[in-house]
């Protein structure tokens, strides 16, 4: 099964083509894909989300999920971590399109040029978003906030950081303050850190917040802990469907650089190539029909979004059911590629060395595998998804 069509795709194949080609060397120094951001920005794919009347594309999740998954077919790690700008603008687009503009102010500033990251990781919060070891002190016109944040990407270029904190001031009701915090803001550093197996061209530095001041206009939402509404949904509506779309596009490329590959494979025993050994084929269908599993689930689950179905409380184990399901598809597809490569995907020099890689970064990204079955167990058995588990 190939990726949906785009009556006008924004990238050209020529763009993701160089995308593809820097792709290795980025990964070799691990640098930021500075050229293949500065080309992105040009064609206008950041802008893809915002409404043709503010100056976008106008694009729905459906569409962007296809974008995405072209781009990473050849350069996973830029789609990576361009993602993590597009899904704070996609759901600024759709809470306007459902009729609550209080993020509007953001969709302007993104097709002004302001570059949006995400800054939710926290070591030793297992619930993002909806929990946070980040602290929150309101102060007069904002919050001042103290806490190390991880996973951030796009740190060379962001110039708008999203980012939650805890706000305890009544001990016995907690919030959990939304804001975006300006790149010029005083108050935090940013420590290099990123070093890691895959994904290395997204640059996800550390983010330390040391007393850094926001105003309250770039505050966007203040809920109790542990709850969400629109936002919080909209989050994960663009982010799952987004990253499974991204690890789908790596999927298809090892199976494509696998089935290449193995019919230049000889055989003594066989007399003729590889692909005709018997558990060679078997390998094969297996990497296949996880693909046409996969990407159907996420493809329709990115349109229902877009075309407003209502899942009502049944959204978030839809989306983090598509995610989970991609990525351990994709897991699954890959190594098989590397399987039936016969040792040459070991190399360095070998693309799928870097993919084998890359997929292994898919289980991190929220919601890793424990979040997804608390939270598909609990909402299939009707519990409270802030139901703590009581022990003796």
């Amino acid at each position: 099964m190939t990726a949906p069509t785009l009556e006008r795709p924004v990238l050209t194949q020529d763009l993701i083509d160089r995308c593809g080609d820097r792709a290795a060397g980025y990964d070799r120094e691990n640098t930021f894909f500075s050229d293949d951001f500065e080309e992105l920005r040009a064609s206008g794919y950041l802008r893809m989300p915002i409404p043709a009347d503010l100056g976008g594309l106008g694009m729905s999740l459906a569409e962007v999920c296809v974008e995405q998954r072209r781009l990473a077919y050849r350069a996973p790690a830029t789609a990576l971590a361009t993602n993590m700008h597009l899904y704070w603008v996609g759901l600024a687009a759709d809470m306007r399109r459902m009729g609550d503009s209080s993020l509007e102010w953001l969709l302007k500033e993104a097709a002004a040029g302001e570059v949006f990251a995400a800054g939710h990781g926290e070591r030793g919060n297992d619930m993002p978003l909806f929990l946070s070891t980040t602290r929150a002190e309101r102060v007069d016109g904002g919050y001042k906030v103290y806490g190390h944040k991880m996973f951030g990407s796009l740190t060379p270029v962001w110039t708008r950081l999203g980012v939650h904190a805890m706000d305890s001031t009544d001990p016995a009701n907690p919030q959990i303050v939304h804001f975006f915090m300006p790149r010029d803001t005083p108050g935090y550093r940013i420590e290099p850190t990123w070093d890691t197996l895959g994904m290395r061209a997204t640059r996800s530095d550390d983010t330390i917040l040391e007393g850094a001041f926001i105003p309250d206009k770039y505050v966007a939402r203040k809920l109790p802990a542990g709850t969400a509404d629109l936002f919080v949904l909209g989050i994960f509506a663009w982010a799952e469907p987004t990253f499974a779309s991204i690890y789908l596009g790596l999927a298809r490329r090892a199976l494509d650089l696998g089935l290449e590959g193995v019919k230049k494979r000889s055989s003594l025993a066989l007399g003729r190539s590889m692909a005709y050994h018997p558990e060679v084929q078997h390998q094969v269908a297996e990497a296949v029909l996880a693909l046409e599993a996969a990407e159907p689930q996420v493809e329709r689950i990115a349109q229902e979004w877009s075309d407003g179905l209502d899942h009502g409380g049944n959204w978030p184990l839809k989306l983090v059911a598509a995610k989970h399901n991609a990525v351990e598809a994709a897991k699954k597809v890959v190594d098989a590629a590397m399987t039936i490569s016969g040792g040459a995907g070991m190399f360095r020099t070998n693309e799928l060395e870097r993919l084998y890689r890359d997929v292994r970064c898919g289980g991190f990204h929220p919601a890793n595998s424990l979040l997804v079955h608390e939270l598909v167990g609990k909402i299939a058995l009707g519990i409270d998804l802030g139901e703590q588990p009581r022990w003796g």
